[in-house]
């Protein structure tokens, strides 16, 4: 018997979240029933070299097309399917995160069952409709997902995996933070939605200089620049590290004693914040906003959750984190470390994603 033949598709490796799912999915999927390829329109980021590693092929090739101008649409997208064809995929499975659908028609008329993988809340506009009609089958990645598509049979909710012995407290026994620092981190791409202005502020309400906060992300944006500019003002320059963006989080996350993702109730959102989920596997004390995907990983936590934006409740709940003892800190990180093992397992990830590839070329 012949091995199933997919193509992942995903715009770029700038940014480790998704890429780091495709990875995790790329490597765990058994060789034996399955040929695998990626196709990017960059080797631009630092997790592509990580990729590379893998020893799968990586096409730098697009896969989308601008829709306009229309009169030449077709040709473009014929021009998709002929790359395709001419490579003999089964299933192209794309992570990108836009609403395009040139990819799914390029697909199927190439003979390729398409899927994709529904990562953030944007929805509404006509493009996603489109895309959603045209898909051979749809994952989703947390319970609210599912009322997008009321209409779609072909549709499952596959939370996002973790190798959870990859993010693991026992591999960074030492605590690297002095004893006498409350150590809260965050970790995200630094983009206005996520809020990080919420958390600085709520740190400036508290009034004290033990609590330190390490932001991860690149910070060279305006986003970035903005916060920075937040910190002088506020006159906390001293409280908050921005130390850019790391390939490996896990040695910043192990000496923490905090984890914080404040998004905001607004725009993108989040579908299922990774970095969060990496803190919980790591063992990690949380706080997270209450909104769509936080809210779906600590839906058995809720007392880990803050109202978005809000500066004060924010605050309040840091200190209750504070006022907890090491031992019950400790305790609260194993609960959330178990919670992912059993709920975010990586080897439940993959048989799910290769159960549902077997099926869909049934």
């Amino acid at each position: 018997m012949s091995k199933i033949k997919i193509l992942y598709t995903i715009p770029n490796f700038d940014t480790a979240g998704s890429g780091k799912v495709v990875y995790d999915l790329v490597k765990g999927l058994d060789r034996k029933i399955f040929e695998v390829e990626v196709a990017c329109s960059s080797n631009r980021g630092a997790f592509f070299s990580e990729m590379e590693g893998l020893g799968i092929p990586i096409l730098i090739v697009e896969t989308t097309t601008k829709y306009r101008p229309y009169n030449s649409l077709f040709f473009r997208i014929k021009t998709i399917k002929n790359f395709l064809r001419s490579n003999n995929y089964d299933i192209v499975h794309s992570w990108h995160w836009s609403s395009d659908w040139t990819e799914v028609l390029a697909a199927r008329w190439a003979g390729a069952k398409w899927i994709y993988t529904k990562k953030a809340m944007s929805w509404g506009n006509k493009h996603w409709k489109i895309r959603s009609y045209l898909a051979n089958f749809i994952i989703t990645i947390n319970d609210e997902m599912h009322n997008y598509f009321p209409n779609k049979k072909n549709q499952k909710l596959i939370p996002l995996g973790i190798d959870t012995n990859y993010y693991n407290p026992d591999l960074f026994p030492e605590k690297l933070g002095a004893n006498d620092t409350f150590n809260i981190i965050t970790v995200a791409n630094l983009v206005p939605v996520k809020g990080i202005e919420v958390l600085i502020k709520a740190i400036k309400r508290l009034d004290d200089s033990s609590i330190k906060l390490t932001v991860l992300g690149d910070n060279t944006n305006e986003y970035g620049q903005y916060l920075i500019s937040v910190c002088k003002q506020l006159n906390i320059e001293g409280q908050v590290n921005f130390l850019g963006k790391k390939t490996d989080v896990r040695p910043y996350i192990a000496a923490s004693d905090l984890y914080v993702i404040p998004t905001l109730n607004e725009g993108r959102k989040e579908g299922m914040p990774m970095a969060l989920v990496e803190a919980m596997s790591m063992g990690t004390p949380v706080l997270g906003s209450d909104i769509s995907g936080i809210n779906f990983v600590l839906k058995h936590f809720k007392n880990l959750l803050c109202k978005a934006g809000s500066e004060s409740n924010l605050a309040n709940e840091i200190l209750k984190i504070k006022a907890l003892t090491i031992q019950e800190r400790i305790h609260l990180g194993n609960e959330l470390r178990t919670y992912v093992i059993e709920n975010f397992n990586y080897d439940i990830f993959i048989a799910e994603h290769q159960k549902l590839y077997k099926r869909i070329i049934d």
